[in-house]
């Protein structure tokens, strides 16, 4: 038993730090009953989280299945400052309200995923804001300018004279300081988060609490391009709260040889059962559509519904296999004749026009499901069934 949890834990992962701790831990749950913390941080940033955050709730929900009580930190007071990891310019500061909606967003998103039970919500104004001035400058002299700059970004801005503001200094010892608060066993981020999550296990030192948590680092997931790390920004993202059709189509469109990686950070499979099916693929027993299809709807029966799911998958069907028109998509209509670049983005099915002129380029636009080839199309008055690609779809009555 005790090496099935360590397997489980250990899946995945980038790196572990101390994990004979993590082994002790999980020995006196198994035998004893005995149950320690798993400490997540997450900054309300952003009012959605996509499959690239869950990415730590799954490894989270795994820990809960092995005896631990998750401390998830909501970064109400941190989210004021911006965590500086990786940035090339001081971020931008949220509003209280901004902070609030979000982090109440991120409330709703996550027990979708851990058992509300074994969870801790808890919001880290609550300590620093009782830390003071006094406490903050005792804070500060835990650490000091010259280990601050061996911090990998730090160090290329100071090199290039970028501006870096003292309050990007007191990120990391803020972080720190909230497992020191909580006592954390045990503290999980992504690779880019190593020197904030170290930070933690100085502070625990530096503040004799009799402790030092270990450190668990998970990859950075990449998007649907299978490139790029999954970012709204990049538009390569599967978000939490998207439609169950929409989820369901996305997770079809990754590659074959990334599915294994979603499979490996996000579902819910053991090991033994993900190794079967790369054997069964392998050895062509199982078809790689049908592997996917069943990953797609175990993720989005995770933030729907099977009868949801399942429905998604029926449409996925229609749509994609039968080359037929979704039985839902958005209408449109506008009056006199339409550029049909300027209809795509009208329809919002297009980013712009100039998207929408190399779509048709390259022959991913159909109207009424024929092929668009002049980009300098314009359409008269009629109704019209426009789509782009293979995903997105619109209807447009021109009058």
């Amino acid at each position: 038993m005790l090496q099935e949890a360590l397997r489980e834990i250990q899946r995945g992962s980038a790196e572990i730090i101390d994990n004979e701790r993590i082994e002790k831990l999980l020995k006196a749950y198994l035998s004893e009953g005995k149950t320690y913390t798993v400490k997540a941080g997450f900054d309300p940033t952003a009012p959605d989280l996509h499959l690239g955050h869950t990415v730590l709730l799954q490894k989270l929900a795994t820990f809960q299945k092995y005896g631990a009580t998750i401390q998830f930190l909501i970064g109400d007071f941190t989210a004021q400052i911006g965590d500086p990891t990786g940035k090339s310019a001081t971020r931008k500061t949220l509003s209280a309200l901004q902070i609030q909606e979000n982090a109440k967003s991120y409330k709703e998103q996550v027990f979708k995923i851990l058992d509300p039970e074994k969870t801790e919500v808890v919001f880290n104004s609550e300590w620093i804001n009782a830390l003071g001035a006094s406490g903050m400058l005792s804070l500060t002299t835990t650490y000091n300018v010259a280990r601050m700059l061996e911090r990998d970004d730090f160090d290329k801005r100071y090199k290039s004279g970028v501006s870096i503001s003292l309050s990007e200094f007191i990120y990391p010892l803020l972080q720190g300081y909230d497992s020191v608060h909580l006592k954390s066993d045990i503290e999980i981020g992504g690779t880019d988060q190593k020197f904030n999550l170290l930070m933690g296990r100085h502070l625990q030192r530096a503040y004799e609490i009799g402790k030092e948590q270990s450190v668990l680092m998970m990859p950075i997931l990449e998007g649907l391009d299978g490139v790029q790390k999954m970012s709204k920004s990049l538009n390569n993202y599967i978000g939490v709260a998207d439609m169950p059709n929409d989820m369901f189509g996305k997770i079809l469109s990754i590659s074959d040889a990334l599915m294994w990686r979603y499979y490996e950070l996000l579902s819910t499979k053991s090991l033994t059962e993900i190794e079967a099916l790369k054997i069964g693929v392998a050895d062509e027993s199982l078809h790689p559509k049908k592997v996917k299809e069943d990953l797609a709807l175990e993720i989005t029966t995770r933030f729907h519904s099977d009868a949801l799911a399942r429905s998604a998958q029926a449409e996925f069907e229609k749509v994609h296999s039968q080359s037929q028109i979704p039985t839902e998509i958005d209408e449109f209509s506008c009056d006199g004749t339409i550029w049909i670049a300027k209809a795509l983005v009208d329809c919002n099915i297009e980013p712009s026009t100039s998207q929408a002129r190399r779509d048709i380029k390259q022959g991913a636009v159909k109207i009424n499901q024929e092929k668009v080839s002049d980009e300098q199309l314009q359409l008269s008055s009629g109704e019209y069934i426009l789509q782009v690609g293979k995903r997105k779809f619109a209807k447009l009555k021109v009058n």
